[in-house]
């Protein structure tokens, strides 16, 4: 099988750092982007097509198919922000992002859902962003899954998925197919490790090889550390090369990259903590703040025959109910889909110790894993989390965990019991320290709800991060302007996930696509003057 980033280096890509060549000391450009994720790949293949020469800067590793062995342990170190161990500055919640080039598309679960046309409403109607409403986004949208192979899962579920399912139908709650953003997939069950196959069109394997054929530079294993500004505008980034470990390389050198226009697309919590570095301006305190996170917990429901929850494609399967039934500006709502199981993601994830551990390792293979990702960030009591900066400038999520969150918990809590119960389930044990197997779903209800919940006992954790950068109808309410332009930096745009004012209330991918589509087509053209659109 043809590995395309090989076969892109043989040809001659200008890539530098890591395991290829030095970067040069200086390097000028049109534009410069910060990351390699879904807002930066979409945002380099916009810009080379429209003939303007780029510099992409990443700090993770270029790590490609004949990297990707399918082993955790392998891929955690390789691909995720700090192993996969990033966490909220309690320690309460444990956040999921990629780290490498790509960035979460290469090790996301392909699950593609446009913004939720509540969600949209919610932006145009109370915060002022007309350009945003559904019927204006649906071309981008279009695009976007046209670019990206974006289209419903055919196949039967694995039985991960068909437990939910089954526990929805028999509950008479609605359930639906996920679109998956894949070509040719081999239904292998290990996207979150590096997909083997090339299947997954993640921006490894569409967008940045465009933009490289085109001309485009590549800095792998190389950090930003601040923006060089000089009153209203960035003269230069200032850069360094990295390892795997973030920690800058013994004897590298420093690197400084000056081009007319920056584009910033780092992912929510790096992009702003990038700004906070280089004290950017934030007259009205809005920097870094309302990040959100669709904070996740889990249930899993261990039945007779055998799940092997760690084979086929990790989501196929959904159910808006609860999300529905809930005002958005109301109680937390949240989203039902399933988790692929692996063995580290597992055994990090079951409760108790000694025996009690070993006890519920034994069940693994007939372990299924239901997950409730909560709609955060529409509530007066629902603000997210601020970023903020360590002493040696590292980026934390100070992310509270209020009883209004915590209620939600357990509502989801229940409500994964019962669809597990109602799939055939043996027993259910939910993730939170003092939670015991149940039985039964009569058993199940009393439980949950004498569970104190509580951070830290509760087990928490996030693969959607969102918000930091917020695009606001004015520079009182947000960083950036409904263009994606910087509000105080005027050669400065971002396009990534920290541009979003609140949660999603959907995995968050094919929203940055859309919105980064539509930014990034009016800025090529503002720049070069040339009308350009994704690639067919």
């Amino acid at each position: 099988m043809n590995d395309p980033i090989a076969d892109g280096l043989a040809r001659g890509w200008r890539v530098f750092g890591g395991r290829q060549q030095p970067a040069p000391r200086s390097l000028e450009c049109d534009v410069a982007i910060i990351g390699s994720g879904a807002g930066a790949g979409v945002t380099a293949e916009l810009m080379t097509a429209a003939g303007l020469n780029v510099v992409i800067v990443e700090e993770g590793p270029l790590r490609s198919s004949q990297d990707f062995t399918q082993l955790e342990s392998d891929a955690y170190p390789a691909l995720y922000q700090e192993s996969a161990a990033r966490k909220t500055q309690d320690q309460a919640i444990t956040i999921l992002q990629g780290r490498c080039v790509g960035g979460s598309t290469t090790v996301n679960w392909t699950s593609s859902f446009r913004t939720p046309a509540a969600t949209l409403g919610y932006w145009v109607d109370r915060l002022g962003l007309p350009s945003l409403s559904s019927e204006a986004m649906a071309p981008w949208f279009q695009q976007a899954e046209h670019r990206f192979s974006i289209a419903p899962w055919l196949a039967a579920p694995n039985a991960n998925n068909e437990m939910l399912q089954r526990g929805a139908m028999k509950l008479g709650l609605a359930s639906a197919r996920i679109q998956r953003n894949v070509k040719g997939c081999w239904n292998l069950g290990s996207c979150g490790l590096g997909c083997p196959t090339n299947a997954k069109q993640s921006m490894l394997v569409t967008t940045l090889p465009t933009a490289l054929d085109r001309g485009a530079t590549l800095l792998v294993s190389t950090r930003v550390e601040r923006l060089d500004l000089k009153g209203d505008r960035i003269v230069a980034l200032d850069c360094i090369p990295v390892g795997l470990d973030s920690a800058p390389t013994a004897g590298g050198r420093s690197i400084r990259i000056v081009a007319r226009h920056y584009v910033l697309a780092g992912g929510a919590i790096n992009s702003p903590a990038l700004l906070l570095r280089s004290k950017a301006p934030d007259p009205h305190a809005v920097l870094g703040a309302r990040t959100f996170l669709h904070p996740v917990v889990a249930s899993r429901g261990v039945f007779r025959d055998r799940i092997e929850g760690w084979q086929g494609a990790p989501q196929t399967v959904y159910s808006d109910h609860f999300l529905e039934v809930s005002p958005i500006d109301g109680p937390m709502g949240y989203k039902l889909e399933v988790a692929p199981l692996h063995p580290v993601i597992y055994s990090t994830t079951i409760n108790g110790f000694g025996q009690a551990a070993a006890a519920r390792l034994a069940e693994f293979p007939n372990s299924q894993a239901t997950l409730a990702l909560m709609r955060d960030g529409f509530h007066p009591q629902s603000p997210g989390g601020q970023v903020k900066l360590r002493d040696d400038g590292s980026p934390t999520l100070h992310y509270p965990t209020n009883d209004f969150l915590m209620e939600a918990a357990r509502r989801a809590f229940l409500s994964m019991a019962e669809l597990q119960f109602a799939a055939g389930a043996e027993h259910v044990v939910v993730g939170h320290e003092f939670a015991t197997p149940y039985s039964s779903w009569a058993a199940a209800r009393v439980g949950l709800r004498e569970l104190p919940m509580q951070p830290l006992s509760t087990r928490l954790f996030s693969a959607h991060v969102m918000g930091g950068c917020a695009m606001g109808a004015d520079e009182r309410r947000g960083v950036v302007a409904p263009d994606g332009r910087h509000w105080q930096i005027g050669n400065l745009s971002v396009h990534d996930g920290s541009l979003f004012p609140t949660s999603i209330g959907a995995n968050p991918q094919l929203s940055i696509y859309g919105l980064v589509n539509k930014l990034a087509t009016g800025l090529a053209r503002q720049l070069s003057g040339r009308s350009v659109a994704l690639a067919h």
